[in-house]
């Protein structure tokens, strides 16, 4: 039984009648007062003679909404207020928590959850903190209504505004480095320089240098000082994507940092202190990482102070058309093609696959689609397309340019033709794996090694 509020009681407002009878009964069945508004005009009535001990808002209602009351409310040290949205985007999610929401509900809610909420909102003592402007933010490319993605939008706001390092999971193709940029936008930060660095897509013996800079002469080719990406992100945010494949080594290095907030430049003798917020990202297990030996413990607790776990896509289907149709509509824009748009039952037909590559993926199927399908409406037939003819039997091309190069008798041709094979599978192989050399390597079946020393002898023919 939740101990009984003030005479003024819960107040809750929301222009949806049934929302606002179904949490007030349950609300009344724990044992609280209630009192009920329809819309922020007559709240302020009702603050002329009482303040409630807790009030509980919508975010869009005609007239009015529930952030420029809540923004009123924290003047007036009144609280604390809960927010509730059919709308759980990152921007009003993070909004309300700035203005001083003590919690956030998505629509819609289960009533056990609201009613937890309400009691710890009770059992805390209200923060007289003074009112902060709402800044408008950004448009965030993160999109999704299912539960899975609200709680992760939830997540976003409510720490954005903190100095916390985040450490973001999940799957390769599900967005960590979004949600690296949501929580950068919408934090204090926002106006200081965002930089992201892969990890895994640096060879181990330049991560360093590309971490923390380095002096002029400090090895072979350094002809100048260059500052390294803690310096760039100065006062900002720093994102190390694929933590989970840093050399040990640079481990022990970047912990330092962590714990300290100095460095030295490589071959450099000047301590440099820094003011940087870490957001680290990796589809691997940490703990199983550790527990081999890996990765470091006492790394992984300074990196994973909060962690945002993303579902992948086939856990989040409901996300599945709307994404499909934002990222052909972005990809006609800009390829500079006409509009066109999935029927029903294209949507139906995408929303069944399960997309190992998650959104990373199905952005890729709809910039294809966005180029071969050839009517405005993309049909359940043009989905095959996108990929039969891309993995029609290339051996029929490649017969038929040997023939026209024999015929005219051109020199080198199997050395040619070589090549041009390790090219594709290389830059075909990196870009479905985001640049991530390891796993670009494992998925063609051949060692780093090889990779990196055909990517260089690549590069060499292409300058030459």
């Amino acid at each position: 039984m939740v101990k009984q509020a003030d005479t003024a009681g819960i107040w809750i407002v929301d222009d949806d009648r049934g929302v606002r009878f179904v949490l007030a009964e349950a609300l009344r069945d724990a044992g609280l007062m209630v009192r009920e508004f329809g819309d922020t005009a007559s709240v302020r009535a009702a603050l002329r003679e009482a303040t409630p001990a807790l009030l509980i808002t919508d975010v869009r209602m005609p007239g009015e909404g529930g952030l420029a009351l809540l923004e009123e409310l924290r003047a007036r040290q009144i609280g604390p207020v809960i927010v509730m949205s059919a709308y759980t985007d990152v921007a009003t999610t993070a909004a309300a928590y700035r203005a001083g929401a003590v919690d956030y509900l998505a629509k819609p809610f289960d009533l056990d959850q609201a009613l937890a909420s309400v009691q710890r909102a009770l059992a805390d003592t209200p923060h007289a903190d003074t009112a902060v402007e709402i800044p408008v933010a950004p448009p965030h490319a993160l999109l999704g209504e299912s539960a899975p993605m609200r709680e992760v939008f939830r997540l976003i706001g409510r720490i954005a505004a903190s100095d916390l390092n985040v450490l973001v999971t999940g799957e390769t193709g599900t967005g960590k480095e979004l949600v690296a940029r949501a929580l950068h936008e919408e934090s204090a930060r926002r106006g200081k320089p965002f930089v992201a660095l892969n990890t895994a897509a640096i060879p181990s013996e330049l991560l360093e240098s590309e971490l923390f800079g380095h002096e002029a002469g400090a090895f072979t080719g350094a002809m100048r000082r260059v500052a390294g990406r803690f310096e760039q992100a100065e006062g900002g945010t720093l994102f190390l994507d694929e933590i989970g494949d840093m050399p040990l080594i640079l481990q022990t290095r970047l912990l330092r940092v962590l714990a300290g907030g100095e460095f030295y430049r490589v071959g450099g003798r000047e301590l440099i202190r820094c003011n940087v917020r870490i957001i680290a990202a990796t589809h691997q297990d940490l703990d199983a990482r550790v527990a081999s030996g890996q990765f470091r413990a006492d790394l992984k607790h300074r990196l994973d102070v909060v962690r945002i776990e993303l579902p992948p896509l086939r856990q989040r289907r409901s996300d599945i058309p709307v994404l499909a149709q934002h990222f052909l509509a972005t990809s006609t824009q800009e390829l500079k093609l006409p509009p066109k748009r999935f029927s029903k039952a294209a949507l139906k037909a995408i929303a069944q696959r399960d997309f190992p590559g998650n959104v990373r993926e199905l952005e890729n199927l709809c910039k294809r689609l966005a180029v071969i399908a050839s009517g405005t409406e993309i049909l359940p037939a043009d989905l095959g397309k996108s990929t039969d003819a891309l993995r029609g039997d290339w051996t029929d091309a490649l017969r038929e340019w040997a023939e026209r190069a024999l015929e005219h008798g051109e020199a080198d041709i199997h050395t040619r033709a070589r090549e041009s094979l390790d090219r594709v599978l290389l830059e075909a192989a990196l870009a479905a794996n985001g640049g991530h050399r390891q796993h670009a390597a494992e998925a063609l079946g051949v060692g780093r090694n090889t990779l990196t020393r055909k990517l260089g002898a690549s590069r060499t023919r292409n300058k030459s």
